[in-house]
């Protein structure tokens, strides 16, 4: 019985390192998605640019995509995964 319940919260501390320190982002070009290692820990799994690759500005996003849009350039633009 204590050997099932160590297995359980060594799976369950895997599972939330994983989803911790992990994520999928949507190529702002391509649209290919793709994975990545995050640079520090945030519940936000996947990540897309609503602008993409258009010429649009942040300031005219709605509230929403603006902040989706932070993340993206947080997460994969300024790390450089998106080039």
């Amino acid at each position: 019985m204590k050997k099932k319940i160590s297995i359980v919260i060594f799976i369950s501390a895997v599972v939330l390192t994983v989803r911790f320190f992990c994520g999928v982002y949507e190529h702002d070009e391509f649209a290919e998605t793709n994975f990545f290692i995050k640079h520090r820990p945030t519940w936000k799994w996947k990540f897309y640019s609503p602008i993409g690759m258009s010429d649009k500005k942040i300031e005219k996003l709605s509230k929403e995509e603006q902040t989706e849009q932070k993340y993206f350039n947080e997460f994969v633009r300024d790390q450089g995964l998106s080039r």
